[in-house]
């Protein structure tokens, strides 16, 4: 198998993996020690695309991890005679498409009761395809951006844990579609429109990066953009729609 992504999830995913047994193939990530623990070849690529074909001649069992992964696949790799292709999300899907660092803020100041990780199989959208299975924890009404991001992190951790033996085994299929419930979608665009939301009353826990400030630049700088005041007359925010 290999694995596609960055950081922590992916450096434990592939620790994991290997110490289970698994073939570790490749893993293609920013830092080369992301492989050292399994022992396998490493490969930076700023596209994973690119290298379709190194990639297909090194699986040996024909599947591919995607944890923490900002790469977006297209073809050759999402060939119907491709490797299967599945992706940890940190978000419930697809209620939490996009980035997760988005995603976590708007779930907050929609006043969003729950959050989690999603296995998924990757098709040519983005956060689309069919659900494997989910790990989903409640939000507390005091909880803030930091605690709910660790949560999801974890989240994706042990829900990669939980369907790695079905998956490697082949027996892991989807148990519903994305498409089976409302879908919103939460890119850097949806951060233009934070500063309508600076005097909604979960916005203070919704934007308390804590150690994640490091992590999510985008999300600094759209909380240091200067202040607009509204226009006379316009709306302002409440908590009703769900979409990003």
């Amino acid at each position: 198998m290999i694995f596609v992504g960055e950081g922590a999830l992916l450096r434990r995913a592939v620790t994991h993996a290997a110490g289970l047994g698994h073939p570790v193939d490749l893993v293609c990530s920013a830092d080369p020690l992301d492989a050292v623990a399994a022992g396998a070849p490493h490969l930076a690529a700023a596209d994973v695309n690119a290298h379709a074909g190194t990639l297909t001649r090194a699986c040996t069992d024909g599947i591919v991890w995607s944890l923490n992964n900002k790469q977006i696949f297209r073809e050759p790799l999402l060939r119907a005679d491709g490797p299967r292709i599945l992706n940890i999300h940190n978000g419930l899907l697809p209620r939490h498409r996009g980035l997760p660092s988005v995603a976590v803020l708007f779930a907050l100041l929609h006043g969003d009761t729950e959050y989690g990780a999603t296995a998924h199989e990757v098709d040519a959208g983005i956060d689309t395809g069919p659900v494997l299975a989910e790990h989903r924890f409640p939000i507390g009404p005091e909880d803030r951006y930091h605690q709910v991001m660790l949560r999801g992190i974890r989240a994706c951790q042990a829900l990669f844990e939980r369907i790695l033996p079905a998956v490697a085994a082949g027996s892991a299929h989807p148990v519903r579609a994305v498409t089976a419930e409302p879908s919103a979608y939460y890119g850097l665009r949806a951060l233009d429109r934070l500063d309508t939301y600076r005097d909604h009353p979960a916005y203070p826990r919704a934007t308390d990066l804590g150690p994640f400030a490091a992590h999510a630049p985008e999300l600094t700088r759209a909380l240091l953009r200067p202040s607009s005041a509204p226009e006379p007359g316009a709306a302002q925010p409440g908590g009703g729609s769900r979409h990003g």
